[in-house]
């Protein structure tokens, strides 16, 4: 029984909401081991209450789980119960009234200007030897900088999207949510002359017989575009190259300092808000810390009591 719950609850998630696959895994994880640990003491969703719910989080707590995988696994139960509550599988939410372990709000790591300049230099500087993927990943990292997009809606992009070099790029984001992203000029520069190389390489294999991609990344690989996996391999080379650590160098990284350097710069949050492609200001208002040092700096260089 708890079995065809979590499918057809995710089910409905995947049809309902749009939700990613990746949210959809971790959902699945986390009521996975709700289940078998109900199953352990003879409970199961359809006769358990508040109280057995509380036992499991304090449960997770001795197991030593972080408090934001905690309040992500009482999240998923949350939204379990509200959907059994909903369809008449109960007819009460024995988790509405339950208070989890807050996740702390860790300010984001990021990069400096110089040292995304460095990385794009190095992705440059491949051109002599392997000029292809010089293009390729010149053409990834100036589009994740210039517009903050997640890893995912990166290497999913479709062609279409990059045709008519385009001043805008519309992203496919969380939900299936659309937005569009100005694109910088060496972001459009990058694009055009990846596409002019991926073309070739398309036209050769449709003349070959083969299926062309639909992917502005394309991939041998299962999903046909290259993976979050392989543009991390990418990315961690390319700081070797660069002279920084690879552990300071993620994709989201990258987007963080996409966010950082606007609003250092004076862009808008709200503005910020919408090309990061997030639901609610507060997720955005994290970056607000770049401006600590600029605004002391403020003061103490322009406050008439700060001078002589």
């Amino acid at each position: 029984m708890m079995e065809r719950w979590i499918s057809t609850f995710l089910e409905a998630q995947a049809a309902e909401l749009g939700a990613a696959r990746n949210t959809l895994l971790a959902y699945g994880r986390d009521l996975q081991d709700f289940a078998a640990w109900l199953a352990r003491r003879k409970l199961d969703f359809l006769t358990l209450d508040q109280a057995d719910i509380e036992d499991y989080l304090t449960f997770c707590a001795d197991q030593g789980l972080s408090p934001s995988t905690r309040a992500r696994r009482l999240s998923a139960v949350r939204q379990l119960f509200r959907f059994a509550f909903d369809e008449g599988w109960r007819t009460d939410n024995p988790s509405i009234r339950l208070k989890g372990a807050t996740k702390a709000r860790t300010l984001p790591e990021t990069l400096n200007e110089d040292e995304v300049d460095r990385l794009l230099d190095a992705a440059r500087a491949a051109s002599a030897a392997r000029p292809r993927e010089a293009l390729r990943n010149t053409c990834l990292l100036e589009l994740l900088y210039a517009t903050g997009m997640r890893v995912s809606e990166l290497v999913t992009l479709p062609v279409a999207a990059a045709r008519g070099d385009p001043r805008m790029l519309l992203v496919r984001g969380k939900g299936g949510k659309e937005r569009l992203v100005p694109l910088s000029p060496p972001a459009r520069t990058a694009m055009v002359e990846w596409l002019a190389q991926r073309d070739t390489e398309q036209e050769a294999l449709r003349k070959a017989g083969g299926q062309p991609s639909r992917f502005l990344f394309p991939s041998h690989g299962a999903d046909g575009h290259l993976t979050r996996q392989h543009f991390l391999v990418i990315l961690k080379d390319l700081a070797v190259l660069a002279g920084i650590s690879p552990a300071r160098v993620s994709p989201h990284k990258l987007r963080h300092a996409f966010a950082t350097h606007l609003l250092a710069n004076g862009a808008d949050l709200r503005a910020i808000q919408t090309m990061l492609g997030h639901a609610d200001i507060a997720t955005t208002e994290i970056y607000t810390h770049v401006l600590d040092q600029h605004l002391k700096d403020l003061v103490l260089t322009h406050h008439p009591l700060a001078k002589d």
